[in-house]
């Protein structure tokens, strides 16, 4: 077997490119809460150095969003290679014996439960993400020893897929030994710095109260997270982030707070629309830092020049002007307030925003935003349709959610349609529940400035004439095919050379044959520990590979999946023996390694497959630069060509619900418009590169790790198409992704890979994809089969069954097993499946398989 990894160990030059563009891009995504001028620090500094994350960095959050790198670069590692002299190695080197012992009695705990239950080791491991024990008392000696009068505490969080976060000390609250740190060096140090390590939200309450001299958010950018902190430290980099999500402070702010993860089963959507800011804006109730939020080193005047109607879309040009001493970027940000009228409304809503580029002191860039009036639209629950309704829509201008100014008034004549749908999606469940609904009290807070800015917005008039109204077109019974070619054997190749076209290919192919391709790639009876997450021939560490049994038959290739979204997740050293044949040894999946067996042949062949590390989705999101998605999207997708991967199983598009959720870290924000728009420019960055593309995910509603492959989300229509919809149509529209993979929950009573409602009629009918979908891992599998993932013991619902996830459109069922193709088969000759069904399926396969191979 050929293998596209390199044989030698050495750094390549396309690791060594993308490492440095990691880290020449990435400051991009930090956040800078408070600074009073301490930040940025001469190169040349003293600096006391303490916290669990100062020597032990963490680059991302865990499970299959984790990356194999070569090395991970710590906040100490960082700085010192600036030039900055680390005054505390005493204290750094007793956390490390703590921190050592701590991981022994960790590993020791998951082995013998992994034992125990009989679950994969692999998958004990997602059920338990390592979490960094406290710091160490900091001592009179350590602070007399360090001789500065500057401090920075690194407070670090991790998670992972498999297991929520909890509203805990050490997790969501601070730590009683952080906050006794804290305190110390607060009163022992002229300058403190606090820099949070951290994937997802925390309590800020305590930190805010400090009077910190500079408190950022540096996020997890990847390996080279302690050269981008240092680099943000030091003034090489200046932070120009802002928050993709609110933070709150104390955790029973949030609406979701009582009712997130009370029930195993059941999760019931009851703050409707109130996401994030759209209920804090629209219930009056301050933050600690509001969404869209962040400083820099540097000031800026922010001035709209004009707002246009043009047609059907709206024009803003504004200036930003540098008024400080350092350069930097800015993120202009459009809210919109819609009319009172019978449709419940949020008090504002994002609806356009676009990032500077670096502007040097006194200089100031022009700039030009657009969105289009059919934006300012709402689902209407009575017409089933999509509707812009009379009246005037106030438009905010501004830098967050809570520093705007309203510069114009749109007026909508009359109501008008932008698209007419069916009413699809209900729960019967869903119907009696009782959202919450806006308040008014952030509109009453606000009253005052408002009434004295409306006097002075412009006042736009949009004639309903140039907007357009879509009338969705549902797809109807699927067409059964036949082979009408004089060919004995339909090959993929007859199909390029245009001897026959994909439905005679599909035509040609038994019912087995279509049930084989459309089941992701088995070779094992029942599933091998070791391979649960790694099943790939042609690229080791690979998630998964579709059948090879078709590529002499029927010409059709395997195409190779990995996971993501922080990169891509290979097996970083393989052997082969000299024929070619893979060996066993070398697999890494979270912090289960496995060694190479004693037996390996001495002339073994070495493999290498080491891959960059990207910023986990949320920083990149906090960068509100799609520019900037594009790029990291490039650096994946340059490694998928280079490695010979097909599929990127990112990004990740789920909403920023509730900051409990174990893999928010894998996701964007609690908005879809900065979700969709972010994930359309890492997409558009991924499929730049010949034979790649990406698999956005998961659709939908996958908004907790709890029970995660049966618990049943409850949410409305309307809450479903506003919040949780919205971002996958936006990207599907921008970029075109040439795969979607669906989310392990049940919607509403469905499994969403055996929705039929969701996949054909929503993806596909609705937005337009063209891609091939596919289940998440596992999702159709027996739950009797489930146990090795930890899964399915208590269940009250059953797996997405097979055949159903066929008619539905979920053309891929992953990783598949003989269960699955003996249901389909079955299912078609019984007549509860029809054959059209799954061609279908297989079609979808084949076009993308087309589509990867131009």
């Amino acid at each position: 077997m050929d293998y596209m990894a390199d044989r030698t160990e050495e750094m390549t030059g396309i690791e060594a490119t993308n490492t440095n563009r990691v880290r020449n891009l990435a400051s991009e995504c930090a956040v800078l809460l408070e600074n009073d001028g301490t930040l940025p620090l001469p190169a040349s500094s003293n600096i006391a150095l303490y916290g669990s994350g100062a020597r032990h960095t963490i680059k991302g959050g865990t499970g299959s969003g984790d990356v194999n790198s070569r090395h991970e670069v710590s906040i100490e590692e960082g700085l010192e290679a600036q030039g900055v002299t680390i005054t505390t190695k005493a204290w750094l080197d007793r956390y490390d014996e703590r921190k050592d012992k701590h991981f022994k009695e960790f590993t020791a705990k998951v082995e013998k439960y992994a034992a125990d239950s009989g679950v994969a080791l692999s998958n004990a491991y997602f059920k338990f993400p390592y979490v960094l024990p406290d710091p160490v008392e900091v001592t009179e000696e350590d602070i007399k020893i360090s001789d500065t009068d500057i401090a920075i505490f690194v407070i670090s969080r991790n998670s992972g897929e498999g297991a929520d976060r909890k509203n805990e000390e050490g997790d969501y609250k601070l730590s009683k030994a952080e906050i006794t740190i804290l305190d110390t060096l607060r009163k022992a140090y002229g300058k403190l710095i606090v820099l949070l390590n951290v994937g997802g939200v925390i309590d800020t309450t305590y930190l805010k109260s400090m009077g910190l001299n500079s408190l950022m958010i540096i996020s997890q950018t990847g390996a080279v997270t302690g050269h981008v902190a240092a680099d943000l430290i030091t003034g090489r980099a200046v932070p120009s982030g802002k928050l993709s999500t609110t933070w709150a402070g104390e955790y029973d702010k949030y609406p979701t707070s009582e009712i997130f993860n009370t029930d195993r089963h059941e999760e019931f959507y009851l703050e409707g629309l109130y996401v994030g800011y759209r209920y804090f804006d629209s219930y009056g109730i301050v933050p600690d830092y509001p969404f869209g939020y962040g400083k820099s080193y540097t000031t800026f005047d922010v001035e709209t020049v004009d707002v246009i109607c043009e047609g059907s879309r709206i024009k803003a040009i504004v200036n930003v002007t540098n008024t400080g001493k350092y350069p930097g970027k800015e993120v202009v940000q459009i809210y919109c307030s819609a009319p009172e009228t019978e449709i419940d409304r949020p008090y504002q809503e994002l609806i356009c925003f676009e990032k500077t580029g670096l502007i040097m002191p006194g200089e100031g860039e022009q700039m030009t935003l657009f969105f289009k009036a059919s934006d300012l639209a709402c689902y209407d629950e009575e017409t089933f349709s999509n509707v812009i309704k009379a009246g005037a829509y106030i438009l905010r201008i501004g830098t967050s959610s809570r520093d705007t100014r309203i510069e114009a008034v749109i007026n909508i004549p009359t109501d008008v349609k932008v698209r007419v749908m069916r009413d699809i999606l209900q729960d019967d469940r869903t119907l009696d529940i009782e959202t919450i609904l806006n308040p008014g009290y952030g509109k009453q807070a606000n009253d005052l400035k408002d009434a004295n800015e409306l006097l002075l917005a412009r006042q736009i008039e949009v004639d309903p004439r140039y907007i357009r109204c879509e009338k969705i077109l549902y797809n109807g019974v699927r067409d059964t095919y036949e082979n009408y070619r004089e060919i004995d054997t339909v090959t993929l190749t007859d199909v390029m050379a245009h001897s026959a076209g994909m439905i005679e290919l599909v035509g040609d192919m038994s019912d087995k044959e279509l049930a084989t391709l459309c089941v992701g790639s088995f070779e094992r009876d029942g599933i091998d520990e070791n391979a649960v997450w790694a099943a790939s021939m042609n690229v080791p560490g690979a998630a998964a590979e579709s059948t090879d049994r078709f590529k002499v038959m029927r010409k059709i290739p395997p195409m190779v999946l990995a996971d993501g979204p922080a990169g891509l997740r290979l097996q970083p050293h393989f052997k082969t023996t000299k024929d070619g044949e893979l060996l066993p040894g070398g697999e890494v999946f979270n912090l289960a390694k496995t060694p190479f067996p004693e037996d390996t042949p001495e002339d073994a062949i070495d493999y290498y497959q080491y891959c960059t590390a990207i910023p986990i989705a949320t920083a990149i999101a906090q960068s509100w630069n799609t520019k900037l998605a594009w790029a990291f999207g490039d650096i994946v997708g340059s490694e998928c060509e280079k490695f010979g991967v097909n599929l990127w199983l990112a990004p990740g598009m789920n909403i920023h619900r509730d900051p409990l959720c174990g893999r928010n870290f894998e996701y964007f924000s609690e908005d879809p418009l900065l979700t969709g728009k972010i994930a359309a420019g890492e997409t558009k960055g991924v499929q730049a590169h010949s034979g790649v593309a990406v698999t956005i995910k998961h659709f939908c509603c996958n908004n907790r790790e709890t029970n995660r492959m049966f618990n049943n989300s409850h949410v409305t229509v309307r809450t479903l198409r506003e919040i949780y919809l919205k971002g996958f149509e936006i990207c599907v529209d921008e970029a075109k992704p040439l795969a979607c993979m669906m989310s392990y929950n049940l919607l509403n009573g469905v499994h969403t890979a055996a929705s039929y409602e969701l996949i054909q009629n929503v993806l596909r009918d609705e937005f337009g994809f063209e891609g091939v979908v596919m289940t998440d891992w596992y999702s159709s599998f027996p739950v009797d089969e489930m146990k090795v993932l930890g899964e399915g013991e208590d269940s009250i619902y059953p797996e997405a069954v097979s055949h159903l996830c066929v008619y539905a459109g979920c053309d891929w069922q992953m990783p598949g097993c003989q269960d699955n193709i003996d249901d389909i088969v079955h299912s078609v000759a019984q007549g509860r499946l029809s054959r059209g069904d799954l061609q279908n399926c297989a079609l979808n396969i084949i076009r993308f398989i087309l589509k990867v191979m131009e």
